[in-house]
């Protein structure tokens, strides 16, 4: 498992993980809310059977803000939200996979917006 070395919140629009190999992955807020992996939000697998999630209520106001992260243990991070939810443990293996998938889609439009030569 690779561990974070620094772990910043930039304002109100991204988290920073700096981890032990010096990799940088940028994580917007909106995107580590929405895919908060918790059964309230992603609904769970129990003896091979999925539950869906319950509904969603309305937004509430800091529903993308952060109020604050904790460590658990040593394996992963909790984020509480300003509008009160903190469910989701988010294990350093999943922010990893998640920070090299982002790397992947912010930089792979690039790749398409230079002017390729028809052959």
């Amino acid at each position: 498992m690779i561990y974070p070395k620094k772990i910043k919140l930039n304002g109100k629009d991204s988290l920073t993980i700096i981890w032990e190999n010096n990799t940088t992955h940028n994580f917007p807020l909106t995107f580590l809310r929405n895919e908060s992996p918790d059964a309230g939000n992603k609904g769970e697998t129990i003896l091979w059977k999925h539950y869906d999630p319950i509904p969603k209520e309305p937004d509430k106001p800091g529903k993308y803000e952060v109020s604050s992260i904790e460590m658990v243990g040593d394996y992963a991070i909790n984020i509480t939200w300003k509008d009160g939810y903190n469910y989701g443990i988010y294990s350093f293996d999943l922010l990893w996979r998640w920070g090299e998938y982002l790397s992947v889609r912010d930089n792979l439009h690039q790749d398409f917006d230079h002017d390729h030569d028809q052959h």
